[in-house]
């Protein structure tokens, strides 16, 4: 199956099981799912996330238990505003500024308590948590298909704050981890996954899969840059 039908059959499986959680439906999102919070609590019992200082985390629901410990644990957590679209594309989580964690970490609440800063401004992230619609356990990683957080890594990639030590987590259902030979192979775009928690296991995937160094500027075309204003000032002459 190609990415977009793996996607569908993730997201029709999670609605028809009774797995996923609001916001409904899940088609078209990252999933919320039946034990999110659990799978955060596995990832957080892991040694990468002990040693992490700096964490990126998305956005999207079923990360919020991720977002909550990173910020009680005292770790500053960094999101990616919608679509990049702000010249300061990054909105940053000081745990020692937030006045009420639980609100900050929600959807909402990361856009009116989060600090807009620009690429520049991002230290060396320890650790990033990405939202998946599926996953392998060798690292391949699917997500809705808009490709935002492979651009938030190829970014912080061109600027040195992600590189081979950081660790790249998601926290999933186990309906979404998938067997590889139902999903295709990464594209070179594609960020794989070093870490995989559900709500049952953690799965260190020892990927075989190698990381973007960079942005793939070929593969942006005039409107997508228009679009992202913090790319377009940066792109090659």
């Amino acid at each position: 199956m190609d990415k977009q039908a793996v996607r569908e059959s993730v997201w029709d499986a999670l609605e028809a099981e009774g797995i996923a959680r609001f916001p409904f439906p899940p088609h078209g999102r990252i999933p919320n799912f039946a034990g999110a919070s659990e799978a955060a609590e596995r990832l957080a019992a892991t040694e990468e996330w002990t040693a992490a200082a700096t964490l990126k985390c998305n956005p999207d629901a079923p990360q919020l238990p991720v977002r909550r410990a990173a910020l009680r644990a005292g770790k500053t957590v960094y999101a990616a505003q919608p679509r990049l679209r702000d010249p300061e594309p990054f909105l940053e989580l000081d745990p020692d500024a937030v006045p009420d964690v639980d609100d900050a970490t929600t959807v909402s609440g990361i856009s009116e308590h989060g600090v807009p800063v620009g690429p520049e401004e991002v230290p060396d992230i320890d650790l990033i948590v990405s939202g998946s619609v599926a996953v392998t356990p060798a690292g391949a990683r699917i997500g809705k298909g808009e490709g935002y957080s492979d651009l938030e890594w190829a970014m912080l990639a061109e600027l040195g704050a992600v590189g081979p030590e950081t660790t790249v987590a998601t926290t999933v259902h186990e309906r979404q981890v998938l067997d590889p030979t139902d999903a295709p192979a990464p594209d070179a775009h594609d960020v794989p996954i070093d870490l995989i928690c559900t709500p049952e296991r953690t799965i260190h995937t020892g990927t075989p899969f190698e990381r973007p160094r960079g942005v793939d500027w070929d593969a942006l075309d005039d409107e997508k840059l228009a679009a992202i204003p913090v790319l377009a000032e940066r792109a090659p002459e």
